[in-house]
């Protein structure tokens, strides 16, 4: 039977080793993953990620370099890196929305590209970190233009009824990039030193580039004229700042795109609370500075990507909306479990196994999410519409790690984890209870 189903998979062509499970027992994912224009941005994402990864570590190298043990300069580059969220996210999207898809991502990943290679080029040895914070900044304002480019892109490139499919499979290539780009960009950049982690960064830019060009676009056969020009009569006569209204009333009145942005509000907000505060608390029970952290997280990726494949697989079968609460609910009482477990057991090994059962009940809750937007938004809009997703995850995330922050002085960290959790999984359980209310849910 299985022998069966390998020569099947097999049809059309040789697959990697590493992908033998994938292809065996996920038939569906590769149908989609095969695609050849989903394939080339797949798999530029999973290139691109990894040398963001490589990016942060060269950063801190930098940063280390320069003044060691300096945390200002840490919180610098990341203020830098998250500031354009809110400055460029509304913009981006109105942009996005007017211009081809493919054409954005692929001329946002040249110019990054460029942009990386100026540090080790031209600044690295500058007495001043200035011109390097204002690198970060444009290469991370570029960005806000590239992510929701992506996002609104599946549609143009999968069918419909592959949508989640499609979306959890975006979703693994920021799982791929977790569990493998934390343990190795650490190794590359501590043995190369930080140069080396910019330039390879750059040259996944230009991979990424490379693949997102590759895409074809399907081409309508029939054109109405009098249409086309319209619709461009109508785009000249829209002020950017109309358009920007236009996708928030968009997102306001739309109830399903209402509901789920307070659950991803919720979803960063508890990822705020728990950012500084889990790093403490791991590092006191554990009894290591950085080594079982970064292995934590490597667990936590790839419990992200399992949860990702098998809810992908599965998650046709229950209303997205119900996967979202019932995630919350779980991925609450784990973070309660965690927490109390690592407090009487310090194993890193109990960690470990706690870590992968967070990230597989966390993960499907990004892939139902974007899927609901996918299904409920009017193609035009989705520009919009996952630039101010990303505005609301950051600055749940943003408000609520400063939030915690000040309170870890005054509280436990075990009883800030707890807290988090058990309110994580009370707003799950109540929208659970109440969702049926609500006809727009029974998506």
């Amino acid at each position: 039977m299985v022998e069966q189903r390998f020569r099947k998979a097999r049809v059309g062509g040789s697959t990697p080793l590493a992908s033998s499970y994938f292809i065996i027992y996920v038939p569906r994912f590769r149908k989609v993953l095969f695609k050849r224009n989903f394939f080339f941005l797949w798999l530029g994402q999973i290139i691109s990620q990894l040398g963001d990864r490589l990016n942060q570590m060269a950063l801190i190298g930098l940063i280390y370099m320069r003044d060691p043990g300096s945390a200002m300069g840490i919180a610098k580059i990341l203020s830098f890196t998250i500031i354009p969220v809110f400055l460029i996210g509304p913009i981006a999207g109105v942009y996005v929305d007017r211009w081809d898809r493919r054409r954005t991502m692929y001329t946002c990943d040249l110019l990054r590209a460029l942009l990386v290679l100026a540090i080790p080029a031209f600044l690295f040895y500058s007495n001043s970190l200035v011109p390097i914070y204002i690198i970060v900044f444009i290469v991370f304002c570029i960005g806000r233009f590239f992510v929701p480019a992506k996002l609104s892109i599946l549609p143009e490139l999968v069918e419909s009824k592959d949508l989640l499919i499609a979306n959890s499979l975006v979703n693994t290539t920021g799982m791929i990039a977790a569990i493998l780009g934390f343990g190795l960009s650490g190794i590359v950049v501590e043995m190369l030193g930080p140069r080396a982690g910019f330039y390879l960064d750059a040259t996944s830019f230009f991979i990424s580039a490379a693949l997102v060009f590759s895409i074809v676009k399907k081409q309508s056969l029939r054109v109405d004229l009098r249409e086309v020009g319209k619709e461009i009569v109508e785009l000249i006569s829209k002020s950017v700042f109309q358009e920007i209204k236009e996708g928030v009333l968009y997102f306001i009145r739309n109830k399903s795109i209402r509901l789920t942005a307070a659950l991803i509000f919720i979803l960063w907000a508890a990822l705020g609370a728990v950012y500084v505060v889990t790093i403490v608390f791991v590092q006191k029970y554990l009894g290591s500075a950085t080594k079982d952290l970064g292995l934590l997280v490597m667990f936590l990726g790839i419990g992200l990507f399992a949860g990702s494949l098998v809810y992908g697989r599965f998650g046709h079968r229950v209303s997205q909306y119900k996967t979202i609460f019932v995630s919350l609910v779980l991925s609450g009482i784990m973070l309660v479990v965690f927490a109390l477990t690592l407090q009487r057991y310090p194993l890193f090994s109990v960690a470990a196994v706690l870590a992968f059962a967070l990230g597989m009940l966390v993960a499907p809750i990004m892939i139902a999410a974007n899927t609901i937007v996918h299904t409920v938004s009017d193609n035009q809009m989705l520009g919009k519409i996952f630039s101010s997703m990303e505005i609301v995850m950051h600055l749940g995330f943003l408000v609520f790690m400063l939030l915690s922050s000040v309170l870890a002085e005054k509280f436990s960290h075990g009883g800030i984890l707890i807290t988090v959790g058990v309110v994580l999984s009370v707003l799950g359980a109540l929208e659970l209870i109440f969702y049926r209310r609500m006809p727009w849910c029974q998506t």
